[in-house]
């Protein structure tokens, strides 16, 4: 599944930076895949034709190969899709305002658009059997939303298994599924999202939420207290209270104690959608901290 988005998701561009001027940059070559998107064409061309299929960018460099390995497989899965969605070539050096409204941080950075909201969809090279169910997916929530067509979706063999698992309270099965999808598909996302959410059940599963957050409200520096309490608020929804406790966490820790809380604190930015402002600004302030 797709991560769910937050309500104000449709905030996450960053629209007004494209009336800035565009910093020089090298030239870039004709690569001929996809529609180019510039600062001139992405809410026209893109943002508007999302109302109506679903629209997949992607934002790639020459300096970075793998990012055009990516491209090339994104364009041959558009061409065998028979064109039930557009994708879009956002060259980062000839375009780099375009890469920084979708606020992209790296290369390969692939973001798809649904009736006109943004949905993040990866942000690393990745094979194409697993770019591939990204896009599948991707068409099934966009058919959700009355935008295209959902295509008969196939699951992989641990997915389905976990999913199983799922669906009959068996947390622990869930778990050994996603462990033995993500070995065999280190780079897939819904590997990794699915086992860092069935580990947050399991780590929760025992706990009353009230309890928690109150003892470790009356301990503030006293970790295993605020990392349950820190799991819990974003289990239930409360993401920005857990991002401030495990930050102010990282402040007063060193050595192994800290970097016990930042890893916990990246497992559960990984739960949230990485365009929702909650995360972008805790990661800002995690580099400061850090940094």
């Amino acid at each position: 599944m797709l991560m769910s988005l937050p309500p104000n998701f449709g905030q996450a561009f960053d629209l007004s930076s494209l009336g800035k001027p565009a910093p020089s940059s090298p030239t870039s070559p004709n690569i001929a895949v996809g529609k180019v998107v510039t600062k001139e064409n992405l809410a026209s061309d893109f943002v508007e034709l999302s109302m109506t299929k679903p629209v997949v960018l992607l934002c790639w460099t020459t300096r970075a190969p793998h990012s055009l390995d990516t491209l090339a497989i994104l364009d041959k899965l558009n061409k065998e899709d028979a064109g039930s969605w557009e994708l879009g070539s956002i060259d980062v050096d000839a375009a780099p305002e375009v890469a920084s409204a979708l606020q992209a941080r790296t290369v390969p950075y692939a973001v798809a658009l649904v009736g006109g909201q943004p949905i993040p969809l990866f942000e690393e090279a990745m094979t194409e059997s697993d770019i591939k169910s990204v896009i599948s997916k991707l068409l099934s929530i966009a058919a959700e939303q009355g935008i295209g067509e959902a295509p008969e979706e196939k699951l992989e063999p641990e997915e389905t298994e976990a999913l199983a698992a799922l669906e009959a309270g068996d947390l622990i099965k869930a778990e050994d599924a996603y462990k033995r999808f993500l070995a065999r598909m280190p780079a897939n996302p819904y590997a990794k999202l699915g086992l860092a959410h069935t580990q947050l059940q399991l780590r929760i599963l025992n706990l009353d939420p009230a309890q928690t957050i109150a003892a470790a409200n009356s301990a503030p520096l006293e970790i295993a207290a605020a990392l349950a309490a820190a799991d819990m608020e974003v289990a239930t929804g409360s993401v920005e209270p857990a991002f401030i406790r495990l930050l102010a966490l990282i402040k007063a820790t060193s050595g192994d104690d800290r970097s016990r809380v930042k890893d916990r604190l990246l497992e559960l930015f990984s739960l949230v959608d990485p365009a929702d402002p909650r995360v972008i600004k805790a990661r800002a302030e995690l580099a400061n901290a850090l940094f």
